[in-house]
């Protein structure tokens, strides 16, 4: 979500630097903010600090941290193409060939800031399902089970196929079936290793962090979460395993600069406009 469909995660880099700044400190480098994207709290608040090193404890940052949210977030803004695209799908409904297309949100924000970010977006964010929205802390992602792991798009797909269930539909969509949006590295290794389809669309910055290595990012293959960690990750009920990444060149992903340029035949999606 932030960064995807909504500009928060410039917003996020505004709230990181005032504070870096009142303390003499340089303004965040992608170097740093591509580690702490799509990542679960405690583990980026950890890579961060590491960096940072800031004169305050992160009980102090924090708070002064979620109030600058709590300035900015309520200003996000849908990015380009976002609208148009979350539109057209929900419109598969009326496809002439059935082929509906099933839209769900799987963030790593906290409920909290989830509502800050979203409450001037309804015409957005009313184009999913409540029930298929999951947030980064939602009880049903065990603890340690964050991005890269597959855990929070597996856990989206159960709430559509449960949708399903609850209106008498015995069929059931398969990860392999899926397409995943992001904007992360971490993210992007997620999708993969829930063995779901990938597009990244990446920030100008962290494209430009990754510049050269855009096939590793889209196999899930950067390496920067390494696989003995991920290994070590707690049991889930949703995952049998961390799952695997993809290969070089296998088909299974692709980079987009903007989500405007999203082809909708190259994925058999009929394009209905509402």
């Amino acid at each position: 979500m932030d960064g995807l469909l909504i500009d928060s995660e410039d917003k996020y880099t505004i709230c990181i630097n005032e504070i870096l700044h009142e303390y003499g400190r340089p303004s965040l480098p992608w170097s740093i903010k591509a580690q702490l994207q799509g990542r679960p709290g405690p583990e980026a608040g950890r890579i961060f600090h590491d960096w940072a090193q800031l004169p305050i404890s992160n009980e102090e940052f924090m708070e002064k941290q979620a109030a600058l949210q709590r300035k900015y977030f309520p200003d996000c803004k849908p990015l380009p193409g976002v609208e148009k695209l979350l539109k057209r799908l929900r419109a598969t409904d009326g496809a002439e060939s059935g082929k509906r297309v099933h839209i769900a949100v799987a963030t790593s924000s906290h409920a909290v800031n989830f509502r800050i970010k979203t409450e001037g977006l309804k015409e957005v964010f009313g184009l999913f399902p409540e029930s298929q929205i999951v947030k980064g802390d939602d009880p049903r992602i065990p603890k340690g089970r964050g991005k890269p792991l597959p855990d929070i798009w597996l856990l989206a797909l159960k709430t559509i196929n449960e949708n399903f269930q609850s209106q008498g539909v015995e069929s059931q969509i398969k990860p392999e079936e899926c397409l995943v949006f992001e904007d992360s590295v971490p993210g992007a290794e997620s999708g993969r290793r829930a063995g779901m389809r990938v597009i990244w669309c990446p920030h100008s910055g962290l494209r430009e962090e990754y510049r050269g290595r855009e096939k590793e990012v889209l196999a899930g293959r950067t390496g920067t979460h390494k696989e003995d960690e991920v290994q070590k990750a707690g049991a889930s009920n949703l995952a049998a395993g961390p799952g695997t990444v993809g290969e070089i060149d296998d088909g299974w992903a692709e980079m987009l600069t903007t989500l405007e340029d999203f082809n909708f035949q190259e994925y058999e999606i009929d394009v209905v406009d509402p």
